[in-house]
């Protein structure tokens, strides 16, 4: 069973902001103390920003909220509303003359769905960031997940629902690990515990899902275009990490896509991974790199399920009903 929520993890703020006419959105994460940041991109069609700072080798080490974000590159605009709203808090990085906030971000492609002219700006970004809180949110077609899709390698009229999903999992009495992610990948989505798909490429003339290895078999051409997926996702953690600890996480909560979607790291996705450690004591890496790449998973799948039908784009609930 799929549990808790990345804001179960002491320090971490979370709003949503979506569209539903645009069928897109943002979610903000907020660690207005400060957290530790890593980050590691797999896809090669990413859309990010602030991420070189993330590097162990780069100065600044403390983050001060993470945007996941729809519109494409257009969407990275939001992080400039967070950072608005940070700044009239005074929190960021003390430049001695002005407080600087550290926002990176990462994108996906939506505009195939709704309308492509409308995407998330500085004013949704602000917004999110205004509503966020530690108290538990809605999931499936939400923020960054509102219009997120998965299975577009027979093209975007194929495609099932994707969306937003978190997960948490307690390590111990004092340690939390958490997830959130946005699931919008060119692949299918399949359960670790059985290898069934759960949501993929959806043919209306079968009335089934195409499995995308036997489709790979058959040495057919995808219908896509490089830049148009992605799958974003952030994992925080209340342990005390370095930048380097940071990326390593980021880089092992990889697996969590690798197990769950099919395929992973394409050259026409843009995955990738934050993390952000908001505590002060120490754990071992070898024992929260498996952990946060099993919750998320987990996130992964609770997106899945918990997404709704929307604009004649089929959810999980619809094409698995009992």
């Amino acid at each position: 069973m799929i549990s808790g929520q990345i804001i179960d993890v002491p320090g971490i703020k979370v709003g949503n902001m979506q569209d539903m006419e645009a069928l897109t959105g943002c979610t903000v994460i907020l660690t207005e103390k400060g957290a530790t940041g890593g980050v590691d991109v797999r896809g090669s069609a990413p859309g990010t920003r602030e991420t070189d700072l993330l590097s162990p080798i780069n100065l600044v080490d403390k983050v001060h909220g993470i945007v996941l974000s729809g519109g494409s590159a257009f969407g990275l605009d939001t992080a400039s509303g967070v950072m608005q709203y940070l700044e009239e808090r005074n929190i960021g990085h003390d430049t001695g003359v002005a407080k600087v906030p550290i926002v990176p971000a990462a994108i996906l492609f939506d505009l195939a769905n709704g309308n492509p002219k409308i995407r998330p700006d500085k004013k949704m970004g602000y917004e999110a960031a205004k509503i966020a809180s530690s108290k538990p949110f809605p999931t499936g077609n939400i923020g960054a997940g509102c219009g997120a899709t998965v299975g577009k390698f027979l093209g975007f009229e194929h495609c099932m629902k994707g969306g937003l999903g978190t997960a948490s999992i307690r390590l111990n009495e004092e340690i939390v690990i958490g997830a959130v992610v946005a699931v919008n990948p060119l692949g299918e989505i399949r359960d670790p515990s059985n290898g069934k798909i759960v949501a993929g490429a959806y043919s209306r003339e079968k009335n089934q899902v195409v499995d995308f290895m036997d489709f790979l078999q058959q040495n057919k051409e995808m219908m896509i275009k490089a830049g148009t997926n992605t799958t974003i996702g952030v994992i925080a953690v209340n342990a005390a990490l370095t930048k380097a600890e940071a990326t390593k996480i980021s880089q092992m909560a990889q697996d969590g896509y690798a197990r769950t979607i099919y395929p992973a790291h394409t050259m026409h996705d843009g995955d990738t991974i934050f993390t952000l450690a908001t505590g002060n004591k120490k754990v071992s890496i070898d024992l929260l790199g498996p952990m946060a790449a099993k919750v998320m998973e987990n996130a992964i799948l609770n997106a899945i399920y918990s997404t709704e039908s929307i604009a004649g784009i089929p959810a999980h609930r619809e094409i698995f009903r009992a």
